[in-house]
Order: C-alpha cells, then sequence, then structure tokens
C-alpha cells in the first residue's frame, strides 16, 4: 500500500547551507579565501542557523579547501550562526579546533567502492577512524554530524541496500553523532522508494536525529525532499544556486539549491526563516565571482536580467 503523502507536513524546517564547501569543492576554478569568506557573511545576512564553511582533509584531495583554517579565521561570524567543517580523521579535527569551528562532521559511506575511492578505506575501518575523531570532539564540547553518502545508489555499484544504509548511519548515531544526513550523492532516488528508506532507518535513529542531503542530477530533489519531510525529516542540507557535486560521482550534478526549497516551503506555509532577497545576494555574487550560472530554478527566474 502506498503510504498517505503530506498528511504530516511541520510548521518548520531548519536548513543546513552547504555551499561555501560541498558546493565549491566541485568547481574547476579554485576560488579565492575572500570569495569564500564573502559568500559566507552574505550567507550570513539571510537568516540561515549552521553554514558549512570548510573542510579539512587533505589538500591534494579537495585543493578547494585548502585555505579552510584562513577562512575560518578570516569570516566575521554573526551570533546565532553555527559555523561547520568536514573532518575526516584526527588531523583535521585538530585543525578545525585550532579555526574555531562550531561543529565539525565525519563522513562515511554506505558503498564499499565509493568508501575505497573517496577515503581510501573500507567502511569498517573508517568507523573505526572515526571513533576517536568524535570522542575528542565531544570532549572539547564539540558537536558531530555525521554524513552517509550513496544512500540510494552509487556510481560504481548501483542500486544500495537499505540495510547497509541502516547500520552505517545507526553505527555513527551511536558513537556520538547528533544527527545523521542522508546523501542522495548521485541523486538517483525517487520519493516512494526514499521515504520507505527513512521509514526503515527511523526505527533505530529517530526522525529528529536525521536530515536530508538530495543532489538532483534526476531532477527529483525537490519531491524527494516532500516525501521525507512529510516523513519526520525536519533538517535539510541545501546549496545556494544549487552549487555542488563531488569529485568522486561522475555526472553527479549539484545541491539541491537552497532558493529552490525556500520558495517551495515558504509557498507550503512552512517556515525556513530565510530572507529570500538576501538569499539572491549571495547567489548572485558566488555566480558572477566563479563566471558560472545558477542550477536554481527560482534563482533564475527572480534575479534580475
Amino acid at each position: 500500500m502506498k503510504p498517505d503523502f503530506l498528511s504530516n507536513l511541520p510548521d518548520q524546517i531548519t536548513l543546513v547551507e552547504v555551499g561555501p564547501r560541498d558546493g565549491l569543492q566541485n568547481q574547476a576554478e579554485i576560488p579565492s579565501t575572500e570569495t569564500k569568506v564573502k559568500l559566507i557573511e552574505l550567507l550570513g545576512n539571510t537568516g540561515l542557523t549552521k553554514i558549512e564553511a570548510g573542510s579539512f582533509v587533505s589538500p591534494k584531495a579537495v585543493p578547494q579547501m585548502a585555505d579552510s583554517a584562513a577562512v575560518f579565521h578570516q569570516i566575521r561570524r554573526k551570533p546565532g550562526i553555527r559555523y561547520t567543517a568536514l573532518t575526516p580523521n584526527l588531523q583535521g579535527l585538530e585543525a578545525a579546533l585550532s579555526a574555531g569551528a562550531d561543529e565539525v562532521a565525519i563522513f562515511g559511506s554506505a558503498s564499499e567502492s565509493f568508501s575505497q575511492k573517496n577515503i581510501q578505506c573500507s567502511i569498517t575501518e573508517s568507523l573505526k577512524r572515526f571513533e576517536p575523531v568524535v570522542e575528542k570532539a565531544l570532549s572539547h564540547n564539540v558537536p558531530v554530524r555525521g554524513y552517509v553518502s550513496c544512500v540510494m545508489g552509487c556510481p560504481y555499484e548501483g542500486v544500495i541496500a537499505s540495510e547497509a544504509v541502516i547500520d552505517i548511519a545507526h553505527t555513527l548515531y551511536q558513537m556520538g553523532c547528533y544527527e545523521i544526513s542522508l546523501g542522495d550523492t548521485i541523486g538517483i532516488g525517487t520519493p516512494l522508494k526514499i521515504r520507505q528508506l527513512v521509514e526503515s532507518l527511523r526505527k533505530v535513529v529517530p526522525s529528529q536525529h536525521l536530515a536530508a542531503h538530495f543532489h538532483n542530477t534526476y531532477g527529483q530533489a525537490l519531491a524527494n525532499l516532500l516525501a521525507v519531510i512529510d516523513a519526520g525529516i525536519h533538517i535539510v542540507d541545501t546549496s545556494v544556486a544549487g552549487l555542488g557535486g563531488c569529485p568522486y560521482a561522475a555526472g553527479a550534478s549539484g545541491n539541491l539549491a537552497t532558493e529552490d526549497v525556500v520558495y517551495m516551503l515558504e509557498g507550503m506555509g512552512i517556515k525556513t526563516g530565510i530572507d529570500m532577497e538576501a538569499l539572491l545576494k549571495a547567489a548572485t555574487f558566488i555566480c558572477a565571482r566563479m563566471g558560472i550560472s545558477s542550477r536554481s530554478h527560482v534563482g533564475t527566474a527572480l534575479i534580475p536580467k
């Protein structure tokens, strides 16, 4: 029997802006530190409460994020905003703590092949690597978020079994991650399938500790988002101007655009707390600075030509 969609919509949704990290790490041109700082500060004027500002990974692997420490030191922080960073290992965590990250995130995969390509180790090895990272971060009173990539499918293995997703998400949650973000890395999910995954997953991880992180490769991201919001997920990762992709997933297009999500939710009476005019300023800036076009349908419609 198919579920009764749209019967459990919330009054409010929290957006996690991942553009400055996930959005920019896939750009061919490496953005300057000044560009990143300006983008983060413009996003800070929109009403966002969480901005992913950088990633403390190997500069050889992701050169676009090599200056994350400088970015964290230079941004003028606004009260009420949590500035977060990815930290794949203890070395990255140390750098993030020194830079003053308010929150850190670890990132695992539900696909063995993707884990090897992305972080050069197996899923089991990655979880062992994460344990001391979580322990040390929590000892410094820094909350830890967990990402699970390839929850719907993998560019190397195809469709991923829901049991694999549930297993790693549950493990990260038990390890101490307060929130688990579910990444449809190659964007192949469809509403019924992603909702069924969430309904199974929330038996071991409460829905209030789950977040959605959808790519729009097949144009399904908004529909998928609506399905999981109705299933109890009220935290959504988005990227200004739809920036993004994945260095290890050829063909994966950008993240779900912040502008598109805000327009849809506000139009449904679901509050986001985001000022669209301020958001469009941030989108206009980064697209002009990087010489790229916005992937946001709403941004394309609303930004004056």
